[in-house]
């Protein structure tokens, strides 16, 4: 086997592959030899066919299938000796494919780039410092209990917390509009469901009132007719029912599974929950601020086309699930949705693929098991969950390397600057939107 490498452009490579005829033509020959002992042909017993009839009635697709089989083994002995690392399947292109005549043959392939990291230093984090205090327990517990609250019809009016029903019909330019009617609608006040001013209109209405409001449709409104349109809507109001919120007493805390200890258990478990909670969402601020220095860092970086249109495809997918389960009957959505956000998660793996091989980072068993047993501990029987990643090995390799990943992640903050940032649990958790 003869093979030479040519550099075309960026990080294409062009493997030229030349395989001996008598190897081709060996083979082909062999191939049709076994195939007269066990093809049936009329006038002949079995095993006693002509090899050259068999050569002449199976020979071209014997030799197409030997060529197939020679190409695909050549080319990764090709890869082995000439020590290439390719980003994605193959294309080839057929030079010469002759019987008596040697196999020439290209492979057209991407490699991975070399990556040089560089200013690991220059990347800065801001870690944020948090802890969960009795207000934020109490809070929670708040919370839990408004998620079990029954609602009981009152006769004031309306306030936020409340469940009003009513119907309303709402007109533009004094023309009804799709969307704009219906009949029995129940909103909880104060959830911030309504286009602004329209749950202001409805405070302090009781049941049987009607009342006309105008509002005015903001202007990224998701229908295009109605975007920065004044609006009046017609409203009948049905009903006001208030919430009536569960005593946190033992008879709330077994609504959570909670037996003994009562509600002083159920609060050190949500207060251990919570702490879990901030203490992933803390992690994730930080290894998203590395993330950020590294990439703004070393941006040059290039990346694969065959790598970043697999991860188009994964983004896809998910977009996809999330509109609608399977995708089925639906259209494909465009590649370029998805491009941009691609080509990042790409650089981000080639980075940190560097900082793992630079350092011979293995995984950390430790860390591996403490993770299981971390996530394992939201669940209602541990010991189920860790016992699913002990026996399903793709379940425990995901976690692995994550974990790796983390290493990597550890390895850069050594290097950058790290400042710390007073806050809050409720500003960690629910940070204000950009």
């Amino acid at each position: 086997m003869q093979v030479s490498v040519e550099a075309t452009e960026g990080l294409e490579r062009r493997i030229n592959i030349t395989v001996p005829a008598e190897k081709i033509d060996s083979e082909v020959k062999a191939q049709v030899k076994q195939r007269s002992r066990t093809v049936r042909m009329d006038g002949f017993r079995p095993g006693k066919v002509p090899v050259s009839l068999v050569e002449k009635r199976f020979g071209p697709a014997i030799r197409q299938d030997v060529v197939m089989e020679q190409i695909q083994r050549h080319y990764i002995e090709a890869l082995v000796q000439e020590k290439i690392n390719p980003a994605g399947a193959p294309r080839f292109e057929a030079k010469v494919d002759e019987a008596g005549k040697d196999l020439e043959f290209v492979a057209v392939i991407e490699i991975y780039p070399e990556v040089e990291l560089k200013d690991l230093d220059k990347v800065t984090v801001e870690k944020p410092v948090a802890s969960v205090s009795d207000a934020d327990l109490e809070k929670m517990l708040e919370t839990l209990q408004k998620q079990h609250a029954t609602y009981e019809e009152v006769k004031r009016g309306a306030k936020d917390g409340d469940k009003v029903t009513f119907d309303f019909l709402g007109r533009v330019d004094g023309e009804e509009f799709e969307g704009g009617k219906a009949e029995n609608f129940e909103l909880e006040m104060g959830e911030g469901r309504m286009i602004p001013g329209f749950e202001d209109g409805m405070k302090g209405l009781k049941a049987g009132a009607e009342k006309t409001i105008e509002v005015t449709f903001p202007e990224d409104y998701h229908a295009e007719n109605l975007k920065g349109k004044a609006a009046e809507f017609d409203l009948v109001i049905k009903a006001v029912k208030a919430a009536k919120l569960p005593e946190l007493n033992d008879e709330f805390a077994q609504q959570f599974g909670i037996g003994d200890g009562g509600i002083d258990a159920l609060r050190t478990e949500v207060r251990k929950n919570m702490e879990r909670e901030l203490k992933n969402a803390v992690k994730n601020k930080v290894k998203q601020q590395v993330i950020k220095g590294l990439l703004a860092a070393n941006n040059d970086v290039p990346v694969p086309s065959a790598l970043k249109q697999q991860e188009v495809q994964v983004l896809r997918e998910q977009a996809m699930q999330r509109f609608g389960g399977n995708g089925q009957n639906m259209p494909e959505l465009p590649a370029e949705l998805f491009a941009e956000q691609a080509e990042e998660r790409v650089k981000v793996g080639l980075l940190l693929g560097q900082v793992i091989r630079s350092n011979d980072l293995k995984v950390d068993e430790a860390r591996v098991k403490d993770m299981i047993e971390n996530t394992a501990s939201a669940y209602e029987d541990p010991q189920e969950v860790i016992a699913y990643y002990a026996e399903n090995a793709e379940a425990k390799q995901q976690v692995e390397n994550v974990v790796l990943e983390d290493q990597a992640i550890d390895l850069v903050l050594e290097k950058a600057k790290i400042t710390e940032q007073e806050l809050s649990f409720d500003e960690v958790m629910n940070p204000p939107a950009k």
